[in-house]
């Protein structure tokens, strides 16, 4: 009888541990996918930082919208920087790819970053969204 409760015991805590291991896998999966979602706008943000920077020294109104809208692109730009530097300081190669358990303080960190990557994910997307409409105005008004 202690022999089954000690197997059920054991079963039960290898049974917990494996869906803790499989929830940090899929979170990490999750927080590499939406990095990986936003990081090919990367060059499209450079190329609209260039078309901006030609036109704001435009002096109406218009020349302000070039410049606050590449400045935002700049700082999405920086912002996927740093937080992709802080996530690799934070986390080894093993962690990320291999799904390596994660200790209780990297969880946290791990909850913290999902946050982190899906506002970079909002900031990037909307830098853009914003940079376009701004040059789309440009376009509607020399046509």
């Amino acid at each position: 009888m202690k022999k089954h409760i000690l197997l059920l015991t054991l079963a039960f805590a290898a049974i917990v541990t494996s869906c803790k291991e499989e929830k940090e896998a899929t979170q990490m999966k999750e927080v590499i996918a939406v990095h990986d979602e936003v990081m090919p706008k990367m060059g499209q943000l450079g190329q609209l930082v260039g078309k901006l920077k030609e036109r704001e020294n435009d002096s109406t109104d218009l020349g302000k919208e070039y410049r606050e809208a590449r400045i935002d692109l700049q700082e999405a730009n920086q912002a996927m920087m740093d937080w992709m530097q802080n996530f690799g300081d934070r986390f080894s190669p093993d962690e990320i790819m291999k799904g390596k358990e994660l200790s209780p303080e990297k969880q946290e960190w791990l909850d913290e970053e999902e946050e982190k990557v899906k506002a970079l994910r909002e900031q990037i997307n909307s830098s853009i969204e914003n940079a376009q409409e701004v040059l789309a105005v440009d376009n509607d008004t020399t046509s």
